[in-house]
């Protein structure tokens, strides 16, 4: 059988394949043949193609271990030169662009600090046009663009539902704005291009993330909770696929209640997670006043990191702390997940007193009981813009070949 034979019997399998290698799964041709359920012959020719569409690399000469047997498999990874996609964050104290090749490398990050003004064309403008500088510079050919909002974003408008911590209108109409500023900046090729950018819900896009490439990996039914820079969101990965609900808008968990006498929130209720467990509220409870930067998340993690011994910050941290694990509980409770894991400040919560945070689960929850569901902490630094990249990564994995117009 001819390699162009092979090639066309596993043309089919170039999108899996390139996933399989894109999230660590196939670092080897021998894995990648058994992972696809393939000959060695086509797993080999499909492994050719993706490194002749300068996807990965085949190393064919690699070491073998100390005191092995047989001939070692070809190694396989992404290649470091390859094409990016664009990644952008908007969040409540201004915005990060970023270029990420695969494997959720993160090429070129630039922050941009700013307030956040009631039009989201100004700081989508300004998120796109740091993202294009980065690509310049770069050189580097960009097949895809994704946007993390801190809102929850309505399916299939991609307008931002509720955006409580920024000035945008309920409703904005974010997915359509970052796609013309792509479009007009010349990003993606010409400006009548057609091609859509992505947008997506933050914490969704960090588990997303963390599924593929971080803390998540392996888990079946994966929870993240976290807190950025206000508030609190959640996320939940079912089998593999992030779990958005019918219209986008599942698991608002930062409007779980509680402490029924606490703050009033942003959604009309009281003593919201969302209120209860970010950066402010630990820093009012820590008898902190909040200062103008750094950010209200980096002040509630040197707070946490370099004063955790001072009673006041102590307490405050276990009040946070149980006010999680409350929430967690009741999630737990219904969701029944094989695996937590948290972000923002709240991993820096559970790094601090890991026992405190995971009795408070098991003691409120019925699985919790039975068990533990092991709660760990994110790993990945900017989780939500690696997620944003994969949402502009997808396309290319489910076809190469028409992604890269081969």
């Amino acid at each position: 059988m001819t390699r162009t034979t092979r090639l066309e019997r596993g043309r089919s399998a170039l999108g899996p394949a390139l996933e399989l290698v894109h999230t660590g799964r196939a670092p080897t041709r021998a894995v990648l043949t058994a992972e696809l359920g393939v000959t060695r012959a086509t797993a080999g020719a499909v492994a050719a193609e993706l490194e002749t569409l300068g996807l990965i690399q085949v190393d064919s000469r690699p070491g073998a271990a100390a005191g092995s047997q047989g001939r070692p498999s070809h190694r396989l990874a992404v290649d470091p030169a390859g094409p990016v996609v664009l990644a952008a964050q908007v969040h409540a104290d201004g915005f990060r662009a970023a270029l990420v090749g695969l494997g959720g490398r993160i090429v070129a990050t630039t922050p941009g600090c700013m307030t956040v003004p009631a039009d989201p064309v100004h700081v989508l403008s300004a998120v796109v046009d740091a993202g294009a500088e980065l690509l310049r510079a770069s050189g580097r050919r960009c097949l895809g663009a994704g946007l993390a909002v801190p809102s929850a974003v309505a399916e299939p408008e991609g307008t931002a539902l509720n955006p409580l911590h920024l000035a945008w209108p309920a409703g904005a109409p974010v997915r359509d704005v970052f796609t013309e500023r792509v479009r007009e900046a010349g990003i993606l090729g010409a400006a009548d291009s057609g091609i859509t950018a992505f947008t997506g819900n933050d914490v969704n896009l960090a588990a997303l993330a963390e599924h593929r490439h971080g803390a998540g990996r392996g888990a079946r039914d994966l929870l993240c909770v976290a807190t950025g820079h206000r508030g609190v969101g959640g996320a939940l990965v079912l089998d593999g696929r992030l779990h958005s609900g019918s219209a986008g808008l599942a698991l608002e968990v930062g409007h779980l209640t509680v402490n029924p006498e606490g703050r009033a929130c942003y959604c009309g209720s009281r003593g919201c997670l969302d209120v209860e467990a970010d950066p402010l509220a630990f820093l009012t409870a820590a008898g902190r006043a909040p200062g103008p930067e750094p950010s209200l998340l980096q002040q509630a993690r040197d707070l946490l990191r370099t004063e955790y011994e001072d009673a006041s910050v102590r307490t405050a941290a276990e009040m946070l702390t149980d006010r999680l694990g409350l929430g967690l509980a009741g999630l737990v409770n219904i969701l029944n997940p094989d695996r937590i894991i948290l972000g923002g400040l709240h991993r820096e919560l559970l790094e601090a007193d890991p026992e405190r945070l995971r009795a408070v689960v098991a003691d409120r929850s019925l699985w919790g009981r039975s068990g533990g569901v092991p709660i760990l902490a994110c790993t990945l630094e900017h989780n939500s813009l690696v997620g944003a990249a994969e949402l502009a990564w997808q396309p290319v994995l489910d076809d190469p070949l028409a992604a890269l117009g081969a």
